[in-house]
């Protein structure tokens, strides 16, 4: 198997698997959302649900990308910066201090995750270009 096949490989499973986080996510924020608000220490619900329907919709941008006959680079690196973009966001989420302990933790964990994605996608891509200037 070639390295741009395996990074190619890489990337459609990194794209999946965040995909499948990200759905996973949006059905528990919307189902959720009242105990998860308490939890979390937030007053609105419907904050939750918003996100959660905003994580169902990236998870399906994702799957479409994931699932082609071709990935969309220009895609993929979007979903990098936009992993990056949701670990920063909970940063300065968690440095505001309106949430509970509970909360912080759960905030920061899913950063985590988050940013393992933005790593293997971005570490992909990269392995797709140098193979992709080495064979030119």
């Amino acid at each position: 198997m070639s390295a741009h096949r395996t990074a190619s490989s890489l990337l459609r499973r990194a794209l999946q698997a965040n995909g499948a986080f990200s759905a996973l996510s949006g059905v528990v924020l919307i189902v959720a959302a009242e105990p998860l608000s308490a939890v979390l220490g937030l007053g609105m619900p419907a904050i939750l649900i918003g996100i959660g329907a905003g994580l169902l919709v990236y998870a399906a941008v994702l799957f479409r990308n994931a699932l082609g006959a071709t990935i969309n680079e220009a895609e993929a690196l979007l979903a990098v910066i936009l992993d990056a973009a949701w670990v920063a966001g909970s940063l300065v989420l968690i440095l505001a201090g309106r949430l509970s302990v509970v909360g912080n933790w759960m905030v920061a964990i899913i950063a985590d995750i988050v940013l393992l994605f933005a790593v293997l996608q971005f570490y992909a891509l990269r392995r797709i270009r140098k193979g992709r200037a080495a064979s030119a």
